[in-house]
């Protein structure tokens, strides 16, 4: 069975193609062979290929350069999904879509459910929950996946980031009263997996109208702050040797490290739904970084 998967080349549609399950036969075109901001270059690979899923790990994902870049980030994140959501939309075909914690405003005191109301301040936000939007209205079979603080050894991240200041400074200042939850690129694509099975074992009963289908928040645990993060990151990386040192780690606030984009004080998300279902695991970050890590030496 065909699997499409859009945005193969970044961070989660890596790790998807390298874990994808043998009986999915994995269509990974590049962006310039497939730009979902193009409806007729969509429609061409849903005719060609009638992928049995269509994974869209496509994304605009600069948060900073998205204030000034609001036409570009709402053109993938907006109008990319919309163009996916209605050629799978009109074929019966399911859709999973990750999206992003950033469409809260971080107010909030516990961790945000799919229940909650969204509100997002900043331009990347908006535009993720506008491609939400989208999906919901245009594609009945769907699953949305709201993640966190995405690392992996490819791609550009926290994780990587800090490894190369690490190297080229002996202190770093790192925010300490933002709160989320790292998250691996690998869980990520494993829980996108674990739907795909099902999906797979339902298809071949005749019963995917059963399907779970719907909005997920997944992240890995615990949560903590940027500073907490960096920590883990210097010492795991002594540990294996990617450092010779660890630097010295200064916790600032938000405030002494201004941004272009405002980013939510807390974004931690509540994942009991998803953890419900009962066939998707939800790994520590610190496994899941050291990992990472072992990758990078």
């Amino acid at each position: 069975m065909n699997v499409l998967i859009v945005g193969s080349t970044g961070q989660v549609g890596s790790e998807l193609i390298k874990l994808a399950p043998d009986y999915f036969n994995v269509i990974a075109p590049t962006s310039s062979e497939l730009d979902v901001t193009d409806k007729g270059s969509v429609d061409d690979y849903f005719v060609e290929f009638n992928p049995f899923i269509v994974i869209n790990a496509s994304a605009y994902t600069a948060v900073d350069k998205a204030e000034t870049e609001a036409d570009k980030a709402f053109s993938i994140n907006d109008n990319g999904v919309k163009n996916i959501a209605i050629a799978a939309g009109a074929r019966g075909i399911p859709v999973f879509h990750i999206s992003t914690d950033y469409v809260f405003c971080g107010k909030k005191e516990t961790p945000y459910t799919e229940s909650d109301a969204t509100n997002p301040i900043g331009v990347y936000g908006a535009s993720k929950l506008a491609g939400e939007k989208a999906l919901t209205e245009f594609c009945d079979k769907h699953i949305i996946l709201r993640t966190s603080w995405v690392f992996s050894s490819s791609g550009n991240n926290f994780v990587k980031t800090m490894l190369r200041l690490g190297r080229d400074r002996s202190e770093i200042s790192v925010v300490s009263d933002q709160f989320g939850c790292p998250t691996s690129a690998a869980s990520i694509a494993k829980a996108l997996w674990a739907f795909g099975c099902l999906l797979y074992k339902y298809d071949s009963t005749s019963t995917k109208e059963d399907f779970p289908w719907g909005l997920y928040h997944y992240s890995n645990k615990p949560s903590c702050s940027w500073y907490d993060f960096a920590q883990e990151i210097f010492k795991q990386s002594k540990q294996l040797g990617l450092l010779e040192h660890e630097p010295g780690l200064k916790g600032i606030s938000t405030s002494e490290y201004p941004t272009l984009a405002k980013r939510p004080n807390f974004s931690i998300l509540d994942c009991e739904k998803i953890k419900n279902l009962g066939f998707v695991d939800i790994p520590e970050w610190q496994s899941e970084l050291n990992d990472v890590l072992s990758d990078l030496i």
